[in-house]
């Protein structure tokens, strides 16, 4: 384990992310394989389970999703998952990709088999009902692509130590002057896969109310995390805890849109406002 890598991803061991693994030839629901939000919450800057300083959901996108129709011609689909924050588990990455390959062997009658399918076997491992939407080739015009919105903290100009990692103290607000709305975005936040080391490049929001946070220590924050090991989802939950706990925002909202790998992207979307879901539009990356 590397100096950068939580102990909370001890477990992983038993995933089957970074293995060798063959790809399913008959549809395998026991590929999904669960990682409690547990284990990483009890390592979190002032999380409590019994009030949680954050809703949200964890939003995946799939864009290989196939199976067979009736006479084994294939069929095409983009899934949208949605995975409520409050679920006891998570699915690991590779394991959903394992999962979802392995319904290109199943032949069915019609996709609403297939939704109906998906849906019960990652609410199981989730422990938690999660939604699913199939998207079939017909309605793919419907797709939309969009522009990050809001004040880019990329255009400061900052002197930047490459090793830098992640350092709360970096993060200040102004408690003196009167409070603002604000919607600050950053497209240099880049995390590391706990078990592979690869990165994992995002776009990130931070949409609060209160006192003014000092962008230059939040960039310098954010870019700190090129060097850490942490899934998508723990890697938001870190960056809200700490910045409530320094800035005192009275409503702040954290959500990355993370770039897809293996044909699926994943965007975990944390809140303490009681506001609407985001839409989930792809950005330009993605």
């Amino acid at each position: 384990m590397s100096k950068n890598q939580s102990p909370s991803n001890a477990n992983l061991l038993f995933a089957p992310l970074g293995k060798v693994s063959d790809n399913p030839t008959s549809y395998s629901p026991e590929s999904l394989f669960p990682i409690l939000r547990s284990t990483n919450r009890s390592q979190l800057l002032g999380f409590n389970p019994q009030q949680p300083l954050f809703m949200g959901v964890d939003i995946w996108n799939a864009y290989e999703v196939s199976w067979l129709g009736k006479r084994a011609k294939p069929e095409l689909a983009i899934a949208k998952i949605q995975v409520p924050a409050n679920s006891p588990a998570i699915f690991e990455s590779k394991s959903l990709k394992l999962y979802l390959n392995s319904l290109n062997y199943l032949q069915v009658g019609s996709i609403t088999e297939v939704h109906a399918l998906i849906t019960k076997d990652l609410s199981t491992v989730a422990q938690a009902p999660v939604q699913v939407q199939l998207i079939s080739p017909d309605d793919w015009r419907h797709v939309r692509l969009t522009q990050p919105m809001g004040t880019c903290l990329d255009r400061l100009d900052l002197e930047i130590n490459p090793s830098d990692t992640p350092n709360l103290l970096w993060l200040s607000a102004d408690f003196q002057s009167a409070p603002v709305t604000e919607v600050l975005f950053s497209n240099l936040l880049r995390s590391n896969c706990p078990v592979t080391g690869q990165p994992d490049w995002a776009t990130i929001f931070i949409d609060y109310a209160g006192p003014q946070i000092a962008q230059e220590g939040l960039l310098r924050y954010l870019i700190s995390f090129r060097h850490h090991q942490e899934f998508h989802e723990h890697c938001v939950e870190k960056i809200f805890c700490e910045i409530t706990a320094q800035c005192r925002p009275s409503k702040l909202t954290v959500y990355a849109r993370y770039t897809r790998r293996g044909g699926v992207d994943i965007n975990p979307f944390r809140t303490n406002s009681s506001g609407p879901w985001p839409e989930n539009h792809r950005l330009p990356r993605q």
